[in-house]
This record gives C-alpha cells, sequence and structure tokens, in this order.
C-alpha cells in the first residue's frame, strides 16, 4: 500500500522546476501584459529616448567646445611655445651610428634610401612654387593670411644631392650626412650663422655653411634648409670609429648647454670598412 505524503513530496520538486520555468519565460516575455525584459514596449522606447538625447547633448557640447577652442589656433604657428630660443640639430640618416661596408650595397642601401625619400620634397619641381628669397634679409609675413616660403633645392647640396652620385658617397666610401636644424617659430639670427663639424679623429670635411635669410615658417611647401656634411675619408681612417660633432654657430644661438646635449648641436660616430 502506497503512502501518500510519499507521492507529494516526489511530485513537488517537478512542480517547482516547471513554476521556475514558466518564471523565467515570463520574464523574457510575458504574453499577458506584452512586458520584455520586465519592461513594456513603451518604457523601453522611453529609456532608449532618454540616452540618446542625453549623448546627443554630450556630443553636441563637446563640438561646440572643439569649434570655439579651433577658433584660438592659427593654421601656423602654434598658440603655446615653450622657451627654447635656440634650434637643435638633427642629422639624416636618421642614426647616430653610421656603419657600413662600402663593398657591399646591401650593408649601406638602408642609409641611400632614407636620405632619397628624404630629399623628395626638395626637388625642383616641389620648390618651383616657392618664391625667391633675398639674401641677408627677412621678409616679415605677420600680417599675410597665406605665409610664404623660400626655395631650397636639393641641387645646393653639391656632391651630397644625389643627383651626381646616387649612393651619396657610400660606394666610395666618403658618405654624406645632412644636418638640419630643428624649426623655432620666428628664429631670426643675427650675423652669419654657419655649422662646423669636428671629430677627434683626423678626418677631412667640406666646407659647410647655412644661409640666414632662410626663416622657420609652419605651411605647406616649406622645408627646413640643410647643411651637407661629406666626410673625405682615406684608408688610414676605415675600420676605425669616427666620433663626430656639429655645432650651429652664430650671434645669438646657443650650442653649449650641458642640460641639452642637442640644443645647437648634435654628435654621432661613423665607421667605414671595405
Amino acid at each position: 500500500m502506497s503512502n501518500p505524503a510519499v507521492s507529494n513530496k516526489e511530485e513537488k520538486p517537478e512542480e517547482q522546476q516547471k513554476e521556475n520555468q514558466s518564471s523565467w519565460k515570463d520574464f523574457l516575455y510575458n504574453p499577458r501584459t506584452g512586458e520584455f525584459v520586465g519592461r513594456t514596449a513603451s518604457s523601453w522606447a522611453l529609456i532608449f529616448l532618454f540616452y540618446v538625447v542625453f549623448y546627443g547633448f554630450l556630443a553636441g557640447m563637446f563640438t561646440l567646445t572643439m569649434w570655439v577652442m579651433l577658433q584660438t589656433l592659427d593654421d601656423h604657428t602654434p598658440k603655446y611655445r615653450d622657451r627654447v630660443s635656440s634650434p637643435g640639430l638633427v642629422i639624416r640618416p636618421k642614426s647616430m651610428d653610421i656603419t657600413f661596408n662600402r663593398s657591399d650595397p646591401l650593408n649601406y642601401r638602408q642609409y641611400v634610401q632614407h636620405l632619397e625619400s628624404f630629399l623628395k620634397p626638395y626637388n625642383d619641381t616641389a620648390q618651383e612654387q616657392n618664391e625667391l628669397c633675398v639674401h641677408g634679409q627677412y621678409t616679415e609675413q605677420d600680417s599675410s593670411v597665406e605665409k610664404k616660403a623660400c626655395p631650397f633645392n636639393s641641387s645646393l647640396l653639391g656632391q651630397c644631392s644625389g643627383q651626381d652620385d646616387p649612393s651619396f658617397g657610400y660606394a666610395e666610401g666618403k658618405p654624406c650626412v645632412l644636418v638640419k636644424m630643428n624649426r623655432i617659430i620666428g628664429l631670426m639670427p643675427t650675423g652669419e650663422p654657419f655649422i662646423n663639424c669636428t671629430s677627434k679623429v683626423r678626418v677631412s670635411l667640406l666646407p659647410v655653411s647655412l644661409s640666414p635669410s632662410l626663416r622657420f615658417p609652419l605651411q605647406k611647401n616649406y622645408v627646413q634648409p640643410l647643411v651637407a656634411v661629406k666626410l673625405l675619408l682615406t684608408r688610414e681612417d676605415y675600420g676605425k670609429e669616427l666620433s663626430l660633432e656639429c655645432k650651429l654657430h652664430g650671434t645669438d644661438l646657443k650650442n653649449n648647454d650641458e642640460r641639452d646635449k642637442f640644443l645647437g648641436r648634435v654628435t654621432f660616430r661613423v665607421k667605414v670598412t671595405e
């Protein structure tokens, strides 16, 4: 004879499981009230509308703030500048250690390709859009809407232009290094600034100079003036690591600040083998 109490206990877990399943289904979608995840369609629509308006307002406020800020900026001159009054010097190829075997073109190809790519904006076609400048005179353009720049053709670099020698001297073991000044807005050095390069090991360098009539504005066709340094190495110099330092000299230009080793000077090393 079966016990009714035991039978009821066995039926309760099954009924409870069915009730739990039914409650989860009703929570996801209740066909009686039309609620989805506990809310009606109109309730979800109001929530969605609230967030659209809220984030739309934030986006509009951000856009308006950016637009107002951009109205205070100049296309050619930074609004805020640091206190660096003298330009720093950098070299191209962009390496502080130039090491290569002059007998292996693949060994120095990276330096040649870097120079070729760097000098593309200096070709005659790109520079013919600029206007000729009078040597030793500055052209004030503070009131001009469209800024103009002086031309600087790669042909001015002589043996380091890559026109007569596509290897820039690397094939003959007399590599070219291009020295350029960093941009300083409104820089107007007095006198005749020039760059001088020296080494602790015997090495001959081509004379280098820098034209003071070139300013440093920021516009599309402007390119920074360069100084080409060709290292006239001999066989006695091969296999030696030559440490060279190029300094910018001028009446009001700094090159001896111990806190900034790149202010008005740059140091690099060259080692050529065969």
